[in-house]
């Protein structure tokens, strides 16, 4: 039986390292994980309560296909607390995490053979999406200077739409205000559509994320319960799009989806409301930001673009390595430390390139710094 060359994907390398670490635990090694976003902690303790109760009451079954109502009230309701914007719930859809709302965002705005662009190095399973979508995926390359971030002198001519993530994956930076509005205006200027990655929103130290909705309502975007409310396996995430797009999306979502799982919505109304406990693993991250820059610094790795938010370091090792999925390896090999290659995020610059996670505890991640140091050490890179 044959397979469409639109399922000639590329492998998320990340998941290959996940597996590779994965198997030293079980052959009994401790590994320190740097290599994957996803925050140390469980759901927060009221989500798990509300499940719990809703649970016991009777059955989950369907939902209506744009989510939950209360949970889409609630979820516009926290654009007016972060962003002093009053949202329509009815521009609310509930997804299957943020992967459902770039799916259902990606077929409604866009036909076979567009061409979409996305600032390299960016997340990659929007390459991967766009390109089983029988969709075109264009490369902006980006630079230290800029942040990561495209630009709008970057953006070509003939595209139908941009992803923009502030702040990314797998930097950390983000766009703010005059820079995001500039990327809009020029991506609208040539009748693309603007898709605003703001899964990490809640994640930001020192100046506050921007939601592309603060300066155009023409734009989807998309967020999650993965990252800041630390409900990665919960699979539930959002989109807010323009009002006479609803019933598009709507139909969808019906057809591809049904519904969101109904429990981890129940769990997710549930979060937006555990402030201080949310709170409480945005101070860890904070920490263990700061650790990160000193200690990779400490240990050699000096090339990287300072994170506003997120939970990511972006290195530069061109100078330590030719080939950063082999020294990844090595690095797991001799101290047991995961750490992701940039192959994932860049095409063409990745094989110089590392990501490091600073989502899990702060012992893990003061642990995590030793062992770099030690292995930079014992290759000779510092002294």
């Amino acid at each position: 039986m044959r397979l469409s060359k639109r399922s000639e994907v590329d492998p998320f390398i990340v998941m290959d390292v996940m597996d590779a670490a994965a198997r030293a635990e079980a052959a009994g090694r401790h590994i320190i994980h740097m290599e994957v976003g996803q925050p140390g902690t469980p759901a927060p303790v009221g989500a798990r309560a509300a499940l719990v109760k809703a649970m016991e009451a009777g059955s989950l079954g369907y939902t209506v296909a744009l989510g939950l109502p209360a949970l889409r009230a609630r979820i516009a309701a926290l654009y007016g607390e972060r962003h002093g914007l009053d949202i329509s719930p009815d521009r609310v859809i509930v997804t299957s995490g943020s992967s459902g709302a770039f799916l259902l965002a990606f077929t409604a705005l866009f036909d076979a053979g567009d061409r979409v662009a996305l600032g390299s190095p960016c997340y990659p399973s929007y390459r991967q999406i766009l390109s089983a979508l029988s969709l075109t995926p264009v490369d902006i390359p980006t630079t230290p200077e800029d942040r990561y971030q495209p630009t709008p002198n970057s953006l070509p001519n003939d595209i139908q739409g941009l992803i923009a993530a502030s702040p990314a994956n797998p930097t950390g930076t983000m766009l703010d205000r005059p820079a995001l509005s500039a990327l809009i205006e020029a991506t609208q200027s040539r009748g693309a559509a603007f898709v605003s990655d703001e899964i990490y929103h809640g994640l930001d130290f020192g100046q506050k994320a921007v939601s592309a909705l603060e300066i155009s309502h023409d734009a989807y975007v998309i967020n999650s319960f993965s990252k800041y409310f630390s409900m990665t396996g919960w699979r539930v995430g959002w989109m807010v799009v323009p009002e006479d797009h609803v019933r598009t999306i709507e139909r969808l979502a019906q057809n591809m989806f049904i519904c969101p799982p109904h429990a981890s919505q129940i769990a997710a109304l549930a979060a937006m409301e555990c402030h201080e406990e949310l709170q409480a693993n945005v101070d860890v991250y904070k920490t263990n930001r700061a650790l990160m820059l000193e200690g990779l610094a400490g240990a050699g790795f000096t090339k990287i673009a300072p994170p506003d938010g997120a939970f990511y370091i972006y290195a530069d090792v061109s100078d330590l390595t030719p080939d950063a999925r082999a020294f990844a390896a090595d690095i797991l090999a001799e101290v047991g430390v995961a750490v992701t290659p940039g192959v994932d995020f860049d095409k063409l610059r990745g094989h110089g390139t590392l990501r490091f996670s600073y989502a899990r505890s702060t012992n893990d991640i003061t642990e995590g710094l030793k062992r770099l140091r030690n292995f930079m050490l014992l290759r000779g890179f510092i002294a």
